[in-house]
């Protein structure tokens, strides 16, 4: 198919088309007489790279994207950009602020928070791999949002950078990999959302949440206990977690520099801390399994 008709069907000008071909997006089969010969691939090719520009994406992302067979590359771009957009929003506010005469060395303390919170969702997304990594760069986000005041803070804003620089690579086995984007592909970046602000309004009144739940944590628990827990995909993927963290500085390093750089993540944690206590105390069995 000649380039005329593929700008037909594509919506795209030859232009357009010609500059995805010189940027290596699409690989049309150039014919003895020097025309260009578009497969039904190459036109599929181009239908999603137009989709991808649209939506704003660079083409050296699509090109990330277009070799991604596995959609992993589309996930943490989603992230990236629900962070971004984030980010945008923070600014605006700060100009707001900026035509309504407030201080400009305040708001240059808040935009400089703003910066530092995509410097670390950014190597948190690095470290971590698929749904893990953009589970907690959405999560850690909320509570990176205060300008860094003190030297204390600036220490442990200090550890946390180079503790995601240094962090070992955490890989699983091909199947345990499979089976995590397989059964995390459908999660969008709105459920983690809500997956994360469910947690964090069941520590805000645990007792209550407790009651309200008796039926679905007695549930949890006896699966918790079973030997088909035992031998599922989740169970390894949770111990190799758990080994992880114990032994990378997660819990040494990384956890103990977040509360001393926000303080809305340390009273957070706190809240955490309680509600894991009053769990306990009425699921004794769950400190067990949880070893």
């Amino acid at each position: 198919m000649f380039i005329k008709e593929v700008c037909t069907i594509t919506k795209l000008t030859k232009k357009a088309v010609e500059y995805y071909e010189e940027q290596g997006l699409v690989f049309p089969k150039v014919l003895e007489n020097g025309y260009r010969d578009f497969s039904a691939d190459d036109i599929e090719r181009l239908k999603k790279i137009a989709i991808l520009r649209k939506l704003g994406l660079g083409t050296d992302d699509i090109k990330i994207v277009l070799s991604d067979e596995e959609g992993q590359a589309l996930q943490k771009l989603s992230i990236q950009k629900e962070l971004s957009l984030d980010r945008e929003k923070a600014k605006q506010l700060l100009l707001d602020k900026l035509s309504t005469g407030e201080n400009w060395d305040e708001i240059s303390a808040e935009l400089k928070a703003i910066e530092e919170t995509e410097t670390i969702t950014e190597k948190l997304l690095d470290a971590f791999p698929g749904y893990y990594g953009r589970f907690i760069s959405l999560h850690f986000s909320r509570f990176l949002n205060e300008p860094i005041t003190t030297s204390e803070q600036q220490e442990a804003y200090d550890k946390i950078v180079s503790f995601l620089d240094n962090v070992p690579t955490l890989e699983f086995p091909k199947d345990l990999q499979e089976f995590l984007i397989e059964n995390t592909k459908h999660i969008s970046t709105k459920d983690i959302r809500q997956i994360t602000e469910s947690a964090k309004k069941s520590i805000e009144n645990p007792e209550k949440f407790l009651s309200e739940n008796k039926e679905i944590l007695d549930q949890y628990l006896a699966y918790k206990q079973s030997d088909e827990y035992k031998n599922s995909p989740v169970y390894k993927i949770y111990s190799m977690l758990k080994e992880f963290n114990n032994t990378s500085g997660y819990y040494d390093v990384f956890i103990p520099a977040m509360k001393k750089l926000s303080s809305s993540y340390a009273e957070y944690y706190h809240k955490l801390e309680i509600a894991n206590e009053k769990l306990l105390s009425r699921y004794p069995e769950m400190k067990k399994l949880n070893e």
